[in-house]
């Protein structure tokens, strides 16, 4: 019996889950399903030109089984775009990752989904409306701040 797989870290949840070729009634199209994950691989490969390798540990899986997602996610999309067939993105096994904040201003602690947020908007604490936050990690740490480790000896 094969081992459950892994579940896949995931940093992008797409708005639009549906697409289907112009013209065409739905009723007459045949669909190609696509996983979460296998929607993360190709973004992360193909529109954001990363290597491999960076890809799978992003993902939070081996570079192999990164490849095999990659390459099933781009032989389902082709069948779609080839025959003319529909595209639905639901499901997989995967952890939406988060991004942890802590406000100076009121204490205030939230979590936004990677990649989500305003954009081209400056971000405000959801509490207090400051601009003086900074992201943390899962211990409320700052978030990659060597110096403040170094300081609390924590390195």
């Amino acid at each position: 019996m094969p081992r459950p797989p892994k579940c896949r870290r995931v940093e992008f949840l797409p708005r639009l889950t549906f697409f289907k070729p112009a013209g065409v009634p739905l009723r007459d199209l045949e669909e190609v399903g696509l996983t979460v994950e296998e929607l993360e691989a190709i973004r992360l490969k193909d529109l954001l030109g990363l290597e491999q390798e960076a890809c799978a540990e992003r993902m939070g899986v081996s570079r192999p089984t990164y490849h095999r997602i990659l390459s099933a996610a781009r032989a389902k999309v082709a069948e779609a775009l080839v025959n003319g067939k529909a595209i639905r993105v639901e499901g997989g096994n995967f952890q939406l990752v988060m991004r942890r904040f802590h406000c100076d201003g009121c204490g205030h602690e939230w979590e936004l989904p990677c990649g989500q947020g305003p954009r081209g908007a400056e971000m405000v604490c959801p509490n207090c409306g400051s601009t003086s936050f900074y992201r943390i990690d899962q211990e409320g740490n700052p978030f990659g701040c060597q110096r403040w480790q170094r300081h609390h000896g924590q390195e």
